[in-house]
């Protein structure tokens, strides 16, 4: 058990290595490549962070006319990828003879996105919303149905409005959107009901029709959206004022039940939370009701939270470096980072090191005040330069001449060393600030923000173009690949909460309802606000294809599905409620690749 224990971190930190020297490939094929790419003039114009398919490369992998694919793509800067990196000359020029590893390269970095990805959620925002929470003394149902899920949703979300905003790939956000919230509700739910059919566990009839036809409601908003074709900024208002009834609903319903004394039944529907034991989850509600506020001299002024600190970025819990004091005697999902080795050199200590070059940049630009993590030089480096950052993006996306790049920049700068100054002056290295705290949570949850962006725009681009490397339609990647790996948390985070039984089946269950939700009504709804609002006064085009309904019907299926079976059986997940979901999403796999097949969007001559 703990040599098990022990090699998990080892391959862990292996993995980051991994990530790190993909990372520093890329990095340096930028740099060699600027000649190249000067002469053919792409670098005439300032970087757009915007993800666009080109429309005339669909050449690419026969390149007619041409005597290589370099070749093709040098003549046509227009199909270079638009990202940071330059993933379509990395491929076929700079690796072009080297197939093997330029599909490994590829696919390490895809996997290298997801992760930072999920470990920005789980170790920066998560603890940002946490904090705000804190601050604004929310309820701990207010803060389950506001600040919760937008958590433990933050890559589904910021994935999709990273492909929506400025981009021609909206087909990418929505059918990450709906891929993840079938799978979610098809394949989680169908695997925990087979996992728990032998236990004699009920859920909640009132808790699960509620999320499940406000969930039904939603899914079915957004079909009548996408079949008009447009929508105006007061219908993207509405759309996203769903969410805002049913939290509504959620908060005075659990209002009334504390004010009844009716405290018996788990009603936060939103709270998926990660590994605990049985004497726990009973003790759920009890332990949040009596957490006590603190504000001594000795602490920071943050008040402790109703919400359990475990709640917070729970289905984002697998992507998180950061060991808190109260998981110490049961490490999260058996990696123990916390190794002590009394050798001057070990690997833990040579792969934190090798790590820097992924860890530092969001660590220098983000602020954190947790008590564990303080650091003094951190905060102030990150107060300093997070300006610098912005500006960088400001500059890499609207720069017009090289004065107002220069502008910009020292701007950026000089406000940010006033900032630091600050910081500097007002801060204590021994304890996080006691004064002006919400400065600090603010930056950190914009800073974060600004990561989900960098991040998540950088994911899109490199699923366009493994889009264009393999003939696939992005929207097809978009609904398989982001989809999946966005949804990793979910299926790890609440199959381990139900496999535990009792409550933690309430609660697994509807989270895998009220979670897609949050995604779609937040998520798009976000992405259809700023669209329209772009737009204005006329309306947002948001016209959806074939496939786009093929993923609703199927997903309305598995929740009418749901409503159907659960109910006539007492309430009881089963194994024909499990199979039948499971079912149903082979049954819409195979039906979205049969069409992609039939109309071409996945071709079988790809390079």
């Amino acid at each position: 058990m703990d040599h098990r224990s022990n090699r998990i971190p080892h391959l862990r930190g292996s993995l980051h290595v991994l990530f790190t020297l993909v990372f520093l490939v890329f990095c340096f094929h930028e740099t060699s490549y600027t000649g190249i790419i000067n002469r053919v003039g792409s670098r005439n114009t300032p970087r757009n962070l915007g993800i666009k398919t080109p429309p005339d490369c669909t050449g690419l992998n026969q390149h007619e006319g041409y005597e290589t694919a370099c070749e093709f793509l040098l003549a046509n800067p227009h199909c270079k990828s638009d990202g940071f990196f330059n993933y379509m000359e990395f491929f076929y020029c700079s690796c072009e003879n080297h197939t093997f590893i330029r599909y490994i390269i590829l696919v390490l970095w895809l996997a290298a996105l997801f992760y930072l990805l999920g470990n920005t959620a789980a170790d920066y925002f998560c603890c940002s919303i946490e904090n705000l929470s804190n601050l604004l003394r929310l309820p701990p149902t207010l803060a389950g149905v506001t600040l919760l899920p937008l958590g433990n949703g933050a890559p589904d979300v910021f994935a999709s409005i990273a492909a929506f905003v400025s981009t021609d790939n909206g087909d990418v956000g929505i059918n990450s959107i709906l891929g993840g919230a079938i799978f979610v509700t098809c394949i989680v739910v169908g695997i925990i009901s087979i996992c728990v059919a032998d236990q004699v566990v009920l859920i909640d009839k009132k808790c699960f029709i509620r999320d499940a036809s406000v969930f039904l409601f939603a899914v079915v908003s957004l079909a009548v959206i996408l079949f008009v074709g447009e929508v105006s900024v007061g219908g993207a208002i509405a759309f996203v004022f769903i969410y805002i009834v049913y939290a509504a609903v959620v908060a005075v319903n659990e209002f009334l039940r504390q004010k009844d004394s009716v405290l018996n039944e788990t009603s936060v529907p939103l709270l998926a939370v990660t590994q605990m034991d049985g004497d726990e989850s009973k003790d759920l509600e009890s332990e949040s009701r009596n957490m006590s506020f603190t504000d001594s001299d000795d602490v920071p002024l943050l008040i402790e939270s109703k919400v359990p600190h475990w709640m917070w970025g729970s289905n984002v819990a697998i992507y998180s470096e950061v060991q808190h004091e109260e998981d110490t005697t049961k490490p999260l999902w058996g990696w123990n980072n916390g190794e002590h080795n009394n050798s001057s050199f070990s690997f833990t200590k040579l792969f934190s090191w090798l790590e820097l070059p992924l860890t530092l940049p969001r660590r220098l630009t983000i602020p954190i005040i947790e008590k564990g993590r303080w650091s003094k030089g951190y905060a102030v480096a990150s107060v300093t330069l997070s300006p610098s950052l912005i500006a960088f993006l400001w500059n890499a996306q609207h720069a017009d001449s090289r004065l107002s790049v220069w502008l910009i920049y020292l701007s950026s700068a000089a406000i940010g060393c006033l900032l630091g100054g600050f910081a500097f002056k007002f801060s204590n290295a021994n304890h996080p600030p006691r004064k002006w705290l919400l400065p600090w949570v603010l930056g950190g949850f914009f800073m974060s923000i600004i990561w989900f962006y960098i991040i998540a725009n950088e994911l899109v681009s490199l699923l366009v173009a493994f889009g264009l490397i393999f003939s696939i339609n992005p929207s097809i990647l978009g609904l398989t690949v982001l989809a999946w790996g966005n949804s990793m948390g979910d299926l790890m985070s609440n199959v381990a909460l139900a496999v535990n039984g009792g409550e933690g089946v309430q609660i697994a269950i509807s989270g895998c309802y009220a979670g897609p939700m949050f995604n779609t009504l937040a998520g798009l709804g976000i992405c259809m606000l700023i669209g329209s609002w772009s737009k204005r006064p006329e309306s947002y085009r948001m016209g959806g294809d074939v496939g786009v309904f093929c993923n609703i019907g199927f997903l309305v299926v598995g929740l009418v599905w749901a409503m159907v079976v659960l109910p006539r059986y007492g309430m009881q997940p089963n194994k024909l409620l499990g199979i039948g979901l499971m079912g149903i999403y082979v049954v819409f796999l195979g039906t979205r690749l049969g069409m992609s097949i039939g109309d071409g969007s996945i071709d079988n001559n790809s390079g």
